[in-house]
């Protein structure tokens, strides 16, 4: 289940569903017929139910995001871009690639956040760096 990538989630619909879902139980409706009715699992009707009684109906209200908040702001993000256009050298480092070891320690060391070096590639990818073609950073492994 879960959107297609790059498909943004709707978190009106999503909302309106968890809402309705609390409606239904307490017109008497199993949480078996909810789920199938709403297309969802019966376990996650039943998270739904627990959270609304211990946490109330604004528990089921609507989310303004998905995932984690960046530890870099995009202000950051964009210093990082910059450095990343500058040789690895003049960093300190032997070659002129940029690996995604690399690239961790830079951002430990400008912004003082700390990354594995596995999930640099995401950064990359996120400033538009790991298009094929972009000289200068290494591919990660990925």
């Amino acid at each position: 289940m879960g959107n297609q990538p790059g498909v943004p989630r709707d978190f009106g619909a999503l909302e309106k569903r968890r809402l309705e879902a609390i409606s239904l139980v307490r017109q008497g409706i199993p949480q078996k017929e909810v789920a199938q009715r709403l297309k969802v699992s019966r376990q996650t009707v039943s998270r739904w139910v627990t959270r609304q009684r211990l946490l109330g109906d604004e528990a089921l209200k609507r989310s303004t995001r998905v995932g984690r908040i960046p530890e870099l702001s995009a202000k950051q993000r964009e210093l990082l871009k910059g450095l990343l256009a500058q040789s690895p050298r003049n960093f300190g480092y032997d070659g002129q690639l940029w690996t995604c070891p690399r690239v961790a320690r830079l951002i430990e060391s400008q912004f003082g956040v700390v990354y594995h070096a596995g999930h640099v590639w995401k950064i990359l990818v996120s400033l538009g760096l790991r298009r094929a073609g972009v000289e200068r950073v290494k591919s990660c492994g990925v």
